[in-house]
C-alpha cells in the first residue's frame, strides 16, 4: 500500500542527504518536494499545503543535534506531522449498549457487505461479542445472499425476511430478534449507491432515527482517492457518522484518502480491510501507517497478528521438543499453516522494517510460496514425518513422485531442515530462547 507515496517522499528527503544542516533554502526545496508527493497521491490542496507548512515550520524552528542529521530530522518531522493529519491516536468503536447497534453506510461497491462480515468476525473471534450481521440491503439480493455465505463461514447468524422490503423495519425487527436470541452487537448492512442520492440519504436517515445506532460507519474504498472524501462530507453532513473505515488498501492505493479524511469530517478512521480473506481487518493507528507510508514497516502490527496465532502452551512444547532435537516435519507443517493464518505474506513482509522495499516488486512472494515445501512434507508418512531420519533414497524417491517434484528438491529441503535443526537447536540453548514458535530461517520455496 502506498507504494508511489512512499517513494516519493523519499525522493524528497534525497535533497537534505548529505547537508550539514538545514537551511530555508534547502528546506523550501524539501518541502516543495514533499507537496508535490501528496498532490500526486490525490491528497486535497489545501490539505497538502497546510501540511507542508507545517513541516516547514517545523524544520526551522528545529534546534538539530550533532548526532542527527538534517535528513533524518526531517524524516522525524514528516512522521509526526502525518500521525497528527491521521488523528493523532487511535479511537475504538463504540460497543455500549444492549444489544450495541452498529450501522454500516456507503457507495455501493465500496466493500460494506464484506466488512459487515470482517467486522462481525472480529469482534466475535478477538472481543469475545455475540454479533448478528442485519441483511438490509433490499435493493440488491445477491448482496444478502452475499451476507449470508458469509456469515456461514465465520458461523455467525444473519436475520433476513422474506418478502420485507422496508430496510427500516428490517433494522427494527433485526434488533427485537436479537434481545431474543441474546445477541450482545447487531451489525446492519445498508444498501448503497453508484453515487450519492437523495433517496438513499432519506432512506439511511430513516434507519438511523428509527434503531438510533450507537455506531455509524462509513465505508470508503481506498482507491477512490479524493472522490472517497468528498462522499464522506456528504455523508457526514446527512448522518453525522461516528468513524471511517478504509478498504481496499491492498489495491492501487495512493493514499489521498487515508491523509486527508480524518481532516475534512473531522472523524477517525478506525478500521483498514485489504484483501477478501474474511480476517483481514486492522484498527487503524495512526503512528503504525505513517510508519508503513515512510517506509519504516509495522513491526507492532506483525507481532500483534503472530500472537493471535501462536498459542502459548503450544511455544513452550515446541521449544522443549526443539531443544532435545526432535523437532520434526509434522511441526514444521504445523507452523507454516499458523504463518498463513496471519496473512498475504508479502503483506507481512513488509511490516518489517527495511523489508518492504525489498519485496515490493516481486511478484512470486505468496502463499504459494510454501506450496512445494507442503506438498513434499504432505506426501511422506506420518511415521517419515516424525522421524526423518528415516528418508533414505527409496523413500525419497516415492515423496518426489507423490508430491510432483523431483528427488534433488527433496533432497534440498531435507538438507535444508537438518541444517535448520542444528540452528535451532543452538538457539534453544541460549538462555533467552527465541521470541516466537516458527521462528524458522529457511521460509523459501524450492
Amino acid at each position: 500500500m502506498f507504494d508511489s507515496l512512499t517513494d516519493r517522499l523519499e525522493r524528497s528527503f534525497r535533497i537534505l542527504k548529505g547537508e550539514g544542516r538545514i537551511t530555508e533554502i534547502n528546506v523550501a526545496e524539501t518541502v516543495k518536494e514533499i507537496r508535490r508527493s501528496l498532490l500526486d497521491a490525490d491528497v486535497n490542496y489545501k490539505i497538502a499545503k497546510s501540511f507542508t507548512d507545517a513541516v516547514k515550520e517545523q524544520a526551522l524552528g528545529q534546534k538539530i543535534l550533532a548526532s542527527v542529521k538534517p535528513g533524518q530530522m526531517m524524516v522525524k518531522i514528516v512522521h509526526d506531522e502525518l500521525i497528527s493529519l491521521m488523528g493523532g491516536k487511535h479511537v475504538d468503536i463504540n460497543l455500549k449498549g444492549s444489544p450495541a447497534v452498529i450501522l454500516i453506510a456507503g457507495l455501493q461497491g465500496s466493500g460494506k457487505t464484506t466488512f459487515a462480515a470482517k467486522l462481525a468476525g472480529h469482534l466475535h473471534h478477538k472481543r469475545g461479542k455475540n454479533p448478528l450481521l442485519a441483511a438490509c440491503d433490499v435493493y440488491r439480493p445477491a448482496a444478502i445472499e452475499q451476507l449470508k455465505i458469509l456469515g456461514e463461514q465465520i458461523q455467525i447468524p444473519v436475520f433476513m425476511e422474506e418478502g420485507n422490503a422496508d430496510p427500516v423495519k428490517l433494522s427494527q425487527h433485526a434488533i427485537k430478534h436479537a434481545r431474543q436470541s441474546g445477541n450482545d452487537t447487531v451489525i446492519i448492512d445498508t444498501a448503497g449507491r453508484l453515487a450519492v442520492d437523495a433517496e438513499m440519504m432519506n432512506e439511511i436517515e430513516s434507519i438511523k432515527k428509527s434503531v438510533s445506532p450507537h455506531e455509524i460507519l462509513f465505508i470508503v474504498d481506498s482507491m477512490t482517492g479524493q472522490d472517497a472524501v468528498n462522499t464522506a462530507k456528504e455523508f457526514n453532513d446527512r448522518l453525522n457518522f461516528d468513524g471511517v473505515v478504509l478498504t481496499k488498501l491492498d489495491g492501487d492505493t495512493r493514499g489521498g484518502a487515508a491523509l486527508s479524511i480524518r481532516a475534512v469530517v473531522d472523524k477517525p478512521i478506525k478500521f483498514v480491510s485489504a484483501g477478501e480473506k474474511i480476517d483481514s481487518i486492522e484498527l487503524f493507528h495512526p503512528e503504525r501507517m505513517a510508519d508503513r507510508i515512510l517506509g519504516m514497516g509495522d513491526i507492532v502490527t506483525l507481532v500483534e497478528k503472530a500472537q493471535e496465532q501462536f498459542d502459548v502452551e503450544e511455544a513452550r512444547k515446541l521449544h522443549k521438543k526443539i531443544a532435545k532435537n526432535q523437532f520434526t516435519f509434522s511441526d514444521f507443517l504445523a507452523q507454516i499453516q499458523q504463518i498463513k493464518k496471519m496473512g498475504d505474506i508479502k503483506d507481512l513482509a513488509s511490516m518489517i522494517p527495511g523489508v518492504g522495499k525489498a519485496v515490493k516488486n516481486m511478484e512470486d512472494i505468496d502463499d504459494d510460496s510454501f506450496r512445494h515445501i507442503e506438498a513434499i512434507i504432505y506426501s511422506m508418512t506420518p511415521y517419515e514425518r516424525d522421524h526423518p531420519e528415516t528418508l533414505n533414497g527409496s523413500r525419497r524417491k516415492r515423496i518426489a513422485a507423490g508430491s510432483g517434484t523431483t528427488v534433488q528438491e527433496v533432497n534440498r529441503l531435507t538438507k535444508q531442515f537438518d541444517e535448520t535443526r542444528k540452528m535451532m537447536k543452538a538457539m534453544a540453548s541460549n538462555k533467552k530462547a527465541m521470541g516466537m514458535p516458527g521462528n524458522i530461517p529457511f521460509m523459501k520455496s524450492n
